[in-house]
């Protein structure tokens, strides 16, 4: 054996109660699992380490993930192994860098500089992919902290095949896009992300959605999408995705399934009762949040669709148009922008977390308010002031959520936990650093709103029965040996609004495939993930 782990208090992810055991690996997988009172010799190997009754889990499997290249650029991504955190899923929101042609990995690299940083110009990582399978390769190439499985980005998929326009593909772009969701697919993608209320991915209807998800469905992924609202209209829009893959035949995960808005406080049980109706009636789905109230995003992603349609450098000339500035505005102001979730913004909800260009960095931790009260202007003349002097770079804080929203929400039957972390910025929202321990401490220990039990399985195995992941998610023998031991009496997020970057307390130790990245709270410098491929 190459590791025994004494005396931890197994809570092996099924959701049932934990137990006492020495736990061998061996190979990178779990080799046997002696518990408390069974006879035969104890479990030895060439290393030990003793738990004393600390928790030992799966790794924790984020299923929303921003990581897509802050895991090539930044080698050590404590921010999301210091957490427990074993497996990401990448390619969200239908924006990202696989699969493009040079056209479109420029457009996708300026649309989503607020993401993920690597703006064209920034040399920091080489784009030297251009297909699915390239990318995944480049990740086991390069070797990364922590494992990782892509979804096929919708949006990026018709940038490619139709442009920026908005309008419906031709029959011969259409079957264009399906192509090349089956080779994402074939080339180990697990499934296909949309951002619908993100350019150019909001542009496609609903057959055109339908026929992308039947191309999912034949090879046994799911569908993730950001749905049209997560504000006025919210109900309307999730009931669009359960219809929509229904009739598609597909699998479906609900992309940060909240309830945000004014317009939807104490409206959690609508959105519940929906999902189960669809459940009873044999509907595949599952969903993810993140345990924190306000929302994260960029904030050209507020402006209407139309305002997007051309691509980056059409919205930045219509906002140096007065004449489109003020149609942008009324639409943001009076309409509410569809961007805006179909609600009128409110410029105090609105919190600069990070910006492109290190000179603007003064704008960051103030709303859009305070920074236009400062001025002695008008909000969104000092909006659209950032969006042009920050080239659509800035990333937002929206404060905008329900907290009875968010707990009922994390207790349902298929709830699954993901970070939905932007890593970018001066002030990234603190659920980049914090989700999962912030799940465990905050919500089931001190709030009891699951037990630890329960949020481990949140976390562990149902995210990997959603993967389809036969070998992961559970403290089990023949299992991989991706792990986590953890404090139950003083794990918590060290991250905060204020201090965004701080590292969890009471993770002590992680392993991916048996092997420490964290030890005894200190990043090691194993480079133990690799890409985690859609199987036959």
């Amino acid at each position: 054996m190459d590791l025994v782990i004494h005396d931890a208090r197994v809570i092996d992810g099924t959701g049932g109660a934990s137990y006492r055991a020495d736990v061998a690996l061996e190979g990178g997988r779990v080799a046997a699992i002696r518990r408390e009172g069974d006879g035969g010799p104890r479990l030895s190997a060439r290393r030990t380490l003793r738990a004393d009754g600390l928790a030992l889990s799966p790794g924790f499997i984020d299923m929303h993930a921003h990581s897509d290249l802050a895991l090539l650029r930044d080698p050590d991504h404590s921010a999301k192994a210091a957490q427990g955190v074993t497996l990401e899923v990448l390619g969200q929101d239908g924006l990202s860098y696989a699969p493009v042609d040079d056209r479109t990995l420029t457009e996708v690299r300026k649309a989503i500089t607020g993401w993920n940083g690597g703006a064209p110009g920034d040399t920091s990582v080489d784009f030297d992919w251009r297909t699915v399978g390239e990318y995944l390769d480049r990740l086991d190439r390069q070797g990364i902290a922590v494992n990782a499985a892509y979804l096929v980005p919708q949006g990026t998929v018709r940038m490619y095949a139709t442009g920026w326009d908005d309008r419906p593909a031709t029959p011969a772009e259409l079957t264009r896009m399906k192509q090349l969701v089956a080779e994402g697919l074939e080339q180990g993608a697990v499934g296909m992300s949309s951002g619908l209320t993100y350019t150019p991915g909001m542009y496609a209807d609903d057959a055109e959605l339908t026929e992308l998800c039947r191309v999912v469905a034949r090879y046994d992924g799911y569908y993730c999408p950001h749905h049209r609202s997560y504000g006025a209209g919210a109900l309307a829009a999730y009931e669009e995705m359960v219809t929509l893959t229904r009739d598609a035949g597909c699998a479906l995960h609900l992309a940060h399934a909240t309830m945000n808005f004014g317009v939807n406080k104490g409206r959690a049980p609508d959105l519940l009762g929906l999902l189960d109706k669809a459940l009873d009636e044999g509907a595949d789905i599952s969903l993810d949040t993140y345990p924190y109230t306000p929302g994260c995003t960029t904030l050209v992603a507020m402006l209407p669709s139309w305002a997007g349609e051309g691509g980056p450098e059409a919205v930045l000339a219509r906002l140096r148009d007065d004449e489109s500035a003020e149609r942008i505005r009324h639409h943001m102001e009076v309409v509410g922008a569809d961007g805006c979730h179909g609600v009128p913004i409110e410029w105090d909800t609105i919190e600069i977390s990070g910006v492109g260009d290190p000179g603007l960095a003064g704008w960051v931790g103030r709303t859009i308010a305070e920074s236009a009260a400062r001025r002695g202007e008008e909000p969104w003349a000092t909006a659209r002031r950032l969006l042009i002097d920050d080239n659509l770079g800035s990333t937002i804080l929206q404060h905008v959520g329900h907290e009875e929203n968010v707990r009922a929400i994390m207790r349902h039957r298929v709830h699954t936990g993901g970070s939905d972390g932007i890593l970018q910025g001066d002030k990234p929202h603190p659920r980049a650093y914090g989700t999962f321990p912030h799940y465990l401490g905050h919500y089931a220990r001190d709030l009891g709103i699951l037990s630890l039990e329960e949020c481990v399985a949140h976390l562990t195995s149902r995210p990997a029965a959603r993967l389809r992941l036969p070998d992961r998610g559970l403290v089990r023998e023949g299992h991989r040996a991706d792990l986590v031991l953890f404090d139950p009496d003083t794990v918590a997020a060290g991250s905060t609004f204020e201090a965004p970057r701080t590292l969890p307390a009471g993770i002590p130790h992680v392993l991916i495939d048996g092997r420490f990245v964290i030890e005894d709270g200190r990043r090691t410098d194993v480079l133990a993930g690799r890409s985690v491929r859609r199987t036959a």
